[in-house]
């Protein structure tokens, strides 16, 4: 590390960091103290990704940490003519990423912590945390949702359908709906349907979450929260899940291809997990293609889960509380965008995009402003709502996509001890975090404790220019899912 260290240079405090590796050179965006705290397996398997051919540019965000093939928080940009696509670098979790609806509440509505338990149970009766239910949303046909996205929906799951004006559960989104060559859905087991449909809907394990907050809005950027309809004291609802079964099965149906074709072409690179294709071979084309499906599902999968939450809410305050969708975005993902270097094929794994005001890809709402960009925290600290800056350019427009693990789960669970897991969820005062889970020792490896400190990712996000901080969003109940 102290190699990588004096690549800095010496002039501190500084946010961004060029690393000279043998394979490529690497761009880290971290504050002085994070960049130098970085695990060295995260440079080797930089190393190994830049090896890739035809690479133009790789990035990581101050919340990267080590993962499968690939460390989440990266960015890696081939052309999209000629360049590459991995799914090491877009993660087994096809579509993962945040979906944040604002309420009609106050927090002063939710105080008494007998009220946030009971809204939490109410949710949980509509939320299946596991596989769904035999019958459950028997009136959604999975083929629609994967080639339709949320304009596969039945208009019952489109609650302000009948208000257009007011309507923002198809364009406050990063995406509603991917075009592909559906013929590639002929080719999947009858497996991949089954229980692709019975987890649509579900939340998942593992970091996957809905989190009841409070809003508190920057006072530099009041100006764009109130243009967003943020307000102070405001409640919340901030949603983490991704594309399920139907993601899995994808990487589960290409892997072995990638494998073939590796071996054929003579690719390879010191780490057996990292696969790649070139973009203009049948098997990569494929995995785009049955990727995309997977983004039409993801999307769907967090409107599911909103909807659900959306009648947990009305149950404990009445049928005139409604949330509105603010946002929802992925992180992990791999497509095609316009840049000033020309058509990129930009991957993104743990990295979101936060567009600028006036950029083009700005959905139409958010034209002026530029869209929401949510970062969430860890279990009891806060999440970060944030505006693109024009300086994100540099970045291909990616940030961090959360507080980034510090420890692995298995470390977390040696090292972390249920009381200070519960001493940071403030367990038995009034201002408690309140948990679904009966026991804090079943979710012991998502604590507090088992993340980096987010207030100094953001601030390196901040520090380097590539966003700014619109509203801080303090957690109030927390819903976590099983598996």
């Amino acid at each position: 590390m102290n190699n990588m260290q004096q690549s800095a240079g010496q002039d501190w405090p500084r946010y961004k960091h060029e690393v000279a590796l043998p394979g490529g050179d690497l761009t880290v965006y971290a504050s002085d103290e994070l960049f130098a705290g970085l695990d060295y397996k995260v440079l080797e398997m930089a190393n190994n990704n830049l090896q890739i051919p035809g690479i133009e540019y790789m990035s990581y965000t101050p919340d990267v940490h080590v993962g499968v093939g690939t460390c989440i928080g990266t960015t890696a940009v081939w052309d999209a003519a000629e360049g590459y696509v991995s799914p090491s670098i877009v993660g087994s979790d096809i579509g993962c990423g945040m979906r944040v609806h604002l309420t009609t509440l106050h927090k002063d509505d939710l105080r008494d912590v007998k009220l946030r338990r009971k809204l939490v149970r109410a949710i949980e009766r509509y939320l299946p945390m596991e596989a769904q239910q035999r019958g459950t949303y028997s009136d959604i046909r999975l083929e629609n949702i994967v080639k339709k996205g949320l304009h596969g929906l039945p208009n019952k799951y489109l609650p302000d359908s009948y208000t257009p004006k007011k309507s923002t559960s198809l364009s406050h989104v990063e995406i509603g709906k991917l075009a592909f060559n559906e013929e590639v859905l002929n080719e999947l087991p009858e497996l991949a349907w089954h229980r692709g449909h019975r987890q649509l809907g579900t939340l998942g394990g593992g970091n996957h979450f809905v989190e009841i907050q409070a809003i508190e809005i920057a006072d530099e950027q009041r100006e764009v929260a109130e243009a967003w309809g943020l307000r102070d004291g405001q409640i919340a609802v901030m949603i983490h899940s991704g594309s399920r079964a139907w993601g899995g099965m994808v990487n589960q149906f290409c892997t072995p291809a990638f494998a073939k074709v590796m071996g054929k072409l003579g690719l390879g690179s010191a780490d057996p997990r990292l696969i790649y294709a070139p973009l203009s071979h049948p098997e990569a084309q494929r995995y785009v293609q049955l990727m995309y499906s997977a983004l039409n599902y993801a999307v769907v999968n967090r409107h599911l889960i909103a909807y659900a939450v959306r009648e947990g809410f009305r149950d404990v305050f009445g049928t005139k509380c409604e949330l509105k969708t603010l946002y929802d975005l992925m992180h992990n993902y791999a497509w095609e965008e316009e840049t000033p270097q020309g058509r990129k094929f930009v991957h993104r794994k743990g990295a979101t995009r936060a567009l600028p005001a006036g950029h083009p890809d700005n959905p139409r709402p958010y034209a002026e402003t530029g869209h929401p960009a949510l970062i969430p925290g860890s279990m009891g600290t806060a999440s970060y709502i944030m505006a693109g800056q024009n300086g994100g350019a540099a970045n291909y427009y990616s940030i961090c996509h959360g507080a980034g693990r510090a420890r692995s789960r298995s470390a977390t669970k040696r090292l972390v001890s249920v009381h200070d897991f519960s001493r940071a969820m403030k367990v038995g005062r009034e201002d408690e975090i309140v948990v679904n889970q009966h026991s804090l020792e079943a979710i012991l490896d998502e604590s507090p404790q088992a993340y980096k400190n987010v207030d100094e990712i953001i601030e390196s996000v901040t520090g380097a220019g590539l966003a700014a901080v619109v509203a801080k969003c303090v957690p109030l109940a927390a819903i976590k899912g099983t598996k």
